[in-house]
């Protein structure tokens, strides 16, 4: 290649790296006791290194190696501020992950491990353990759940009248301590809506009261109320309802606020939020060189190649360096997937190299993968996820770390990093494009009708198709 398309290359890889700082830097956020600027706290970790909400309010007490909690539900309730579409009242209600149920968790510190079964506001009764195993019991007729220990082995069960018990699931949590903490948890996450103006959260509330709860395994002891996490600090709280444990008559009634479970992008950074502006500028500069290269279409995809593992390779850790300055955090992920991002991202950039070398337009080649990416961040989901799935632009999913968990409400659109395609899949698309592209066609001035009937003669000149302008074909020297 010239140097000029050298430079214009790494202009590029350049222009990637100051856009994936960029985000962070309108992003960023101080916190402060008092006058005092301090750090902003980060999410907690949880069991298996990735970062956890863990909030919620625990009445709770110990519990041996061996041992089981019953609880009868008597009542769950809550209430919603300012829900759509008018955001002008508080209403009753329950969101659809309020949860209220029993609980075994190794100690009080956030992030710590647990396992739990529990009623839900809209998604029936579930059991749940370490942040992101969920699975569902019934949809409705329960009332009754029992938690069992054995050593790490927990075991969830529903029931209709406390006698006849229905397994939900089992979870292992290697490594729980002789005496965990057991008992009666609630937690009610906030109320989401997606519109033109972002994501939009509304605090919300949840109370259960339980009833007949018996615990065996362990002395008899009071029951504690505890907030877990940072939570209970709200205006709604201390002005009108304070989350806590209120014991009477046998009753126990718990309120609280707060969520369990992975977070989204909502609670922090994306690895990928540092690619998400960069990288389509980067295939606009590589469109640009390779269409008007006219070497080898081999050299273009190796030197795009290079480029985007080039450009994602310094994007990243300028983009997590510049988030944690910011005062933000970055979800936390493996090597394993910080490789895979920055061979994802060489590949693709490689891919569509090749097929702006093949198009011979770099026009055509961005109105195919930018701008279909580009139109997927701004049009309602359903027609930006269309648009990802079936363009070249479906290749920009190699970027995507963050997760889509069911349990989770969360904004899961291309503009925070969440894409329709696995990765793989979408650079399939991308690479099926390119390679449908490279077909060799009949160069021009070449009829394919002239070709097949007389394939050992040149192409004719003058009109396509026929000799010396003549219109027939059988005209010329032969």
């Amino acid at each position: 290649m010239q140097a000029k398309q050298l430079f214009a290359l790494l202009g590029g890889v350049l222009l990637t790296v100051l856009l994936g700082v960029l985000p962070a830097v309108a992003a960023r956020s101080t916190c402060s006791v008092g006058a005092v600027e301090v750090a902003c706290p980060r999410d907690p970790v949880g069991p298996d290194g990735r970062a956890v909400s863990d909030r919620f309010t625990f009445a709770h007490r110990p519990l041996g190696t061996e041992g089981e909690v019953v609880a009868h539900l008597a009542s769950m309730s809550g209430v919603i501020t300012y829900p759509p579409p008018e955001h002008t009242r508080i209403v009753e209600g329950l969101v659809p992950w309020a949860k209220a149920g029993l609980m075994v968790k190794d100690g009080l510190d956030p992030g710590s491990s647990y396992a739990a079964v529990m009623f839900t506001g809209d998604h029936g009764v579930r059991m749940q353990h370490d942040y992101v195993h969920d699975v569902a019991g019934s949809a409705t007729g329960a009332s009754w759940l029992r938690l069992t220990r054995s050593g790490d082995t927990i075991t969830g069960y529903e029931s209709a009248d406390g006698r006849g018990w229905t397994p939900i699931g089992t979870a292992v949590l290697a490594g729980l301590p002789a005496t965990v903490q057991v008992g009666l948890f609630v937690t009610s996450p906030g109320d989401l809506t997606l519109g033109s103006a972002g994501a939009q959260i509304r605090f919300t509330q949840a109370s259960a009261s339980f009833d007949q709860v018996t615990v065996s395994g362990a002395a008899e002891a009071d029951w504690i109320g505890s907030t877990v996490g940072e939570s209970g600090t709200t205006d709604w709280e201390r002005l009108h309802r304070a989350a806590g444990l209120v014991a009477e008559n046998g009753v126990l009634t718990v309120t609280g606020s707060g969520d369990i479970g992975p977070v989204g992008t909502i609670g922090g950074a994306p690895l990928e939020r540092a690619l998400l502006l960069g990288l389509p500028v980067l295939v606009l500069v590589v469109a640009v060189v390779a269409a008007r290269h006219r070497g080898r279409r081999v050299v273009v995809g190796a030197t795009g190649f290079l480029a985007g593992s080039l450009a994602a390779g310094l994007a990243l850790p300028a983009g997590v360096v510049a988030t944690g300055i910011a005062g933000g955090s970055v979800l936390p992920v493996d090597a394993f997937t910080w490789v895979g991002v920055i061979v994802g991202v060489a590949l693709l950039v490689g891919a569509i190299a090749v097929l702006a070398h093949a198009l011979r337009s770099w026009l055509l080649t961005a109105a195919v993968t930018v701008v279909p990416y580009v139109l997927a961040l701004v049009l309602p989901a359903e027609a930006g996820d269309w648009l990802l799935r079936v363009t070249p632009a479906a290749g920009f999913a190699v970027v995507q770390t963050a997760e889509e968990y069911p349990q989770v409400l969360a904004d899961y659109s291309p503009a925070v990093g969440y894409f329709p395609l696995p990765g793989w899949a979408g650079l399939a698309v991308t690479c099926a494009f390119a390679a449908l592209a490279t077909v060799r066609r009949p160069s021009p001035g070449t009829s394919g009708w002239w070709r097949s009937r007389y394939p050992d003669r040149p192409a004719a000149p003058g009109r396509p198709g026929s000799a010396a302008g003549t219109g027939h074909p059988s005209a010329g020297t032969g």
